[in-house]
């Protein structure tokens, strides 16, 4: 039934059928197709084939999820978690992962993850590590080892799927082109992805920031390998109504050569270490952005290095419209 249906409803929406593509699915999954309900469900979610509606994706998942369907289960916990298509609930999504790890080894992870972090019901964390000034202006903190080696392999497994070379839209051409500043392979953990593990450790992010976790941009998983590199930047968007105000990197990995992480307005190099975490303020106090906050991250010269980064705006953000 998957292949038929599934093929089939593609072939229609590339011929531009869109509406025959939606009745097929539709009736397939009445019939219990799972695997329809799963792909309604997405189109829903990303609102190509149909529009955007993050609640009826909601119930299209919780559908598939009461046929059998693991993805769409761990699914509905992400969501669930975010606040995607209903109110965020962390109670409800972990008693979901619950029922899910009973059949499902990866839901099983996950659980035991979680346990081995000291967070309270609603995943907050219950202390952090004490952080180091490393720069008063900007100011700039370490934290040292504000992730543990499995929460950093975990974030690292989540991303190598979907890493690709990093890539921006040509101002000229509007074509997509190679990134000349940041040379390095990178995904997003979007919201169906933000499972619960990763969502405690943004919650971990926040409080370490002393923002909300929902000023925060998915976090971006950014592997370099030998030659790669991030030549000086500043993480401020220009023109952006809600500026990326913080910025939190956590290094994934050790035992790379190279990678250093330097700050040339204050002669700072951050040496990486698996599972620091950097903290540094992007904007001036008048909102502007600091160029003194210009920061690069070294060639790496060996081996390969692996960071996740948490842009935080200045406000809340809609991650399913993130501008």
């Amino acid at each position: 039934m998957f292949d038929a249906a599934i093929t089939r409803a593609n072939q229609l929406v590339a011929s531009g059928a869109t509406a025959d593509a939606v009745a097929l699915l539709t009736k397939a999954a009445d019939a219990g197709d799972v695997d329809a309900l799963m792909q309604l469900a997405v189109w829903r979610l990303v609102g190509q084939v149909l529009p955007r509606d993050l609640i009826e994706a909601r119930a299209l998942l919780r559908r598939a999820v009461a046929i059998g369907h693991v993805d769409a289960a761990l699914m509905e916990v992400a969501l669930t978690a975010n606040g995607s298509g209903g109110p965020p609930s962390w109670a409800m999504a972990l008693s979901l992962l619950r029922t899910a790890a009973v059949h499902d080894p990866i839901a099983m992870a996950q659980l035991k993850l979680l346990d081995m972090m000291a967070i309270d019901a609603n995943g907050i964390p219950m202390r952090l590590p004490t952080p180091e000034v490393l720069s008063t202006a900007p100011r700039i903190v370490r934290f040292a080892k504000l992730l543990t080696q499995q929460e950093c392999a975990h974030i690292a497994e989540v991303a190598a799927p979907m890493l690709e070379a990093a890539r921006i839209i040509h101002p000229q051409t509007g074509q997509w082109i190679a990134n000349p500043i940041r040379t390095s392979d990178d995904a997003a953990i979007g919201p169906t992805n933000e499972n619960l593990v990763v969502r405690a450790l943004n919650q971990r992010i926040a409080a370490a920031s002393g923002t909300e976790v929902d000023q925060g941009e998915p976090l971006t998983v950014l592997r370099y390998r030998p030659g790669q590199q991030y030549r000086p930047h500043l993480d401020t968007i220009q023109g952006a109504q809600n500026q990326r105000i913080k910025t939190l990197l956590v290094y994934l990995n050790e035992g790379f050569g190279g990678g250093e992480t330097v700050f040339p307005g204050v002669g700072l190099t951050v040496i990486p270490r698996g599972g620091d975490a950097i903290l540094f303020d992007n904007v001036l106090a008048t909102g502007d952005p600091d160029p003194v906050a210009r920061h690069a991250g070294l060639p790496v010269r060996q081996g390969a290095k692996w960071l996740a980064t948490r842009w935080i705006r200045a406000k809340p953000i809609d991650p399913w419209t993130i501008s």
